[in-house]
């Protein structure tokens, strides 16, 4: 675990360090990125489903992210391996992008990084229920403890947040923690045997 240290913190450092240098440009542009936002039901917004997770809504709207991304990201990426977690976060950008696409209000643009936050919490949390390893059911037990309180985010209580984004970011973590869970090895792999001839 300890080799993945710095691989996580790298990983995790570099895309936080991405998303300020993001939205510095954004702000000096004028919000001319805010385009990449996903606006419903639009087909020529499906290429916008990916880089909307990178942006956001001005320097308040990334602090609010900045923080649980990076202590969930570094947590999965250490539990994980940065290769898992590249495509966990992939699957959870996906669920939520277009989550948003087919069920946003309409006329709504959707931006952030907190689909990902959410998708985060949910595979980080069922993660070790699903791979049936004790050290990894106490850290979703404890990201339940420290982080549980976001799921009123992921339900339709303020129309100023895309509920919609968090609800299939946290289904998206979810399905990750089942199609990347790892696989054990067989008996026969695992004890060195070879083939009988």
């Amino acid at each position: 675990m300890t080799s993945r240290a710095k691989p996580a913190i790298c990983l995790m450092l570099g895309w936080v360090a991405l998303l300020w240098l993001l939205e510095g440009v954004d702000v000096v542009t004028g919000g001319s990125l805010d385009t990449f936002g996903i606006q419903p039901r639009e087909p020529a917004e499906l290429v916008d489903v990916v880089p909307a997770a990178f942006l956001h809504f001005g320097f308040g709207h990334l602090a609010a992210n900045t923080l649980p991304l990076l202590l969930l990201g570094f947590v999965a990426a250490l539990r994980s391996g940065v290769q898992r977690l590249l495509a966990v976060v992939l699957l959870i950008i996906l669920a939520s992008g277009l989550g948003v696409w087919f069920t946003a209000a309409p006329d709504s643009n959707t931006a952030g990084a907190s689909g990902v936050v959410f998708g985060l919490f949910g595979y980080l949390l069922v993660r070790g229920f699903i791979e049936r390893k004790l050290l990894d059911i106490g850290i979703g037990l404890l990201v339940g403890v420290l982080y549980g309180s976001i799921l009123w985010g992921a339900l339709p209580t303020d129309s100023g947040i895309s509920w919609q984004g968090h609800l299939f970011g946290l289904i998206g973590g979810v399905l990750a923690a089942f199609a990347f869970r790892e696989r054990p090895r067989s008996a026969l792999t695992g004890a060195g045997v070879g083939p009988v001839t």
